[in-house]
């Protein structure tokens, strides 16, 4: 395979992500979040709560459907989304995600806070009040 098909495929994958992420209903649910989106997303949501996890993180698989609880709770206030480090190793770098489930709070497009570990969903949402009253 040479450049130009690597580049044709990465450029079919990025048209259907964002196809998908434009066509998700942002206050039902929680919004995929990789590199190439994170961008806009911290531009277009002042409160923005992301998930950081990997399929194979046991604890991972226990937070997320809290985080789908919270999104569901939080409809319309708060933005949620989650990224796999797997697939956004660079976005995992960048904001220093060296241990998952790690939860980050951003708030105006800047980090505020973070929950690192499999934490109940109470103390989840008590972040939540206490960074987007």
């Amino acid at each position: 395979m040479d450049d130009h098909e690597l580049n044709e495929i990465r450029e079919k994958r990025m048209a259907a992500l964002k196809e998908k992420m434009e066509h998700m209903n942002v206050a039902a649910g929680v919004i995929p979040v990789d590199q190439l989106h994170i961008s806009d997303l911290l531009q277009k949501h002042p409160a923005l709560v992301i998930d950081f996890w990997a399929e194979w993180c046991g604890p991972c698989r226990r937070v997320g459907p809290v985080i789908e609880e919270l999104a569901q709770e939080f409809a319309g206030k708060v933005t949620f989304g989650k990224c796999n480090t797997d697939e956004n190793q660079q976005l995992a770098r960048q904001l220093n995600i060296s241990a998952i489930p790690n939860i980050v709070f951003f708030s105006h497009g800047k980090m505020v806070d973070r929950v690192i570990g499999a934490y109940p969903k109470e103390a989840i949402r008590e972040k939540i009040l206490r960074n987007f009253p």
